[in-house]
């Protein structure tokens, strides 16, 4: 037997009671279907669009058949998950007329690519014609691409903990998976790792920034940013904003939560903030600055430390729930930047 630090190091034995399969060197497997049917509902059920259409949003799962599992062969993970999925929708148009409809994901398997698989929309039977299909199709098919995508990533990071051992010393013998030298040769300059403190985990992150005009006051828009009446009117929906250094918020039913780090009256709010289906215990870090410009409010977003597959889905959700929520709610509307 070789000691430690010498010869072949699948053939090393730790000292740990578990050493008759060291750092998980041959084969492993780890069923990953239950959890995966739990948060492939969870995202599915998150899916809400909106347009000049009207709004529609996924309300049930009523089928999710098949199984997902990892394995760790010789120091390499490899993912195996294969689903058939139908989901129930519902619109309703801008005049107030509902409609229900069906999709269909009949092969979401490790094959494809999030936006290779195929996703089938449907009116339910003897609903008349409506433009709401044409939002589903668009709009509905894209946010539930980045659900799937959301699922990939998750598995890949929060269930594989534990899949590779480490080693005596806490370094693994093992190289990075296919995956992850794939991710990192995508990032861009922007981008770095980020260490998500509930499961050690380094998710490649990103920073971006938006800019948007509202046509009132910085005092009055930091009203309707930090109050919780405001906030619940622009969300339509239940809030908790405790406004002041330390106090923590949720909105949108727990989809959104975090902290205030810092507040500056009518000038600057910074947040720690993160959305429900990111990697537990992750996240980024939001600042927002108010400026008075030509008798209106700029307001400039600066997002830090958001998960590199999430930099869309986080834009699209500041641009319709925050931006376009005040507008619309408050009467702010002003031209873009």
């Amino acid at each position: 037997m070789a000691k430690w630090g010498e010869g072949d190091p699948r053939w090393i034995v730790e000292q740990r009671a578990d050493a008759t399969n060291v750092n998980n060197w041959h084969w492993t497997e780890r069923d990953a279907s239950g959890w995966s049917n739990d948060k492939l509902k969870e995202l599915f059920l998150a899916v809400r669009v909106t347009g000049e259409e009207g709004s529609c949003e996924v309300t049930e799962v009523n089928k999710l058949d098949g199984e997902a599992s990892i394995n760790n062969r010789k120091g390499k993970l490899i993912f195996f998950y294969e689903w058939d999925v139908k989901l129930n929708w519902t619109g309703e148009t801008s005049a107030g007329v509902k409609y229900k409809g069906h999709v269909e994901i009949p092969n979401l398997s490790d094959e494809n690519d999030p936006s290779e698989v195929e996703i089938r929309v449907s009116l339910a039977k003897d609903e008349p014609d409506t433009r709401l299909i044409e939002l589903m199709r668009r709009d509905g098919v894209q946010r539930l691409r980045e659900a799937i995508a959301q699922y990939i990533s998750t598995l890949r990071t929060e269930f594989t903990q534990g899949m590779i051992l480490p080693a005596a010393n806490g370094v693994s013998h093992t190289a990075a998976t296919d995956v992850q030298k794939k991710a990192h040769t995508k990032e861009t300059q922007n981008t770095k790792s980020s260490t998500c403190p509930n499961t050690g985990v380094k998710i490649p992150t990103c920073k971006f920034s938006m800019k948007e005009m509202f046509m009132t006051s910085p005092e009055e828009l930091y009203r309707v940013l930090t109050c919780q009446e405001l906030v619940q009117g622009f969300t339509h929906a239940p809030a908790i904003v405790a406004a002041e250094k330390g106090g923590k918020f949720q909105l949108l039913g727990g989809n959104v939560s975090g902290e205030f780090v810092e507040l500056e009256s009518e000038k600057r709010i910074v947040m720690s903030w993160r959305f429900k289906t990111w990697p537990a215990g992750h996240h980024a870090t939001i600042t927002l600055t108010l400026s008075e410009n030509g008798g209106e409010t700029e307001l400039q977003m600066e997002a830090r430390g958001v998960p590199q597959s999430e930099e869309q889905h986080t834009k699209d959700g500041w641009k319709r729930y925050y931006f376009d929520g005040i507008k619309q709610t408050f009467g702010y509307g002003a031209m873009l930047l």
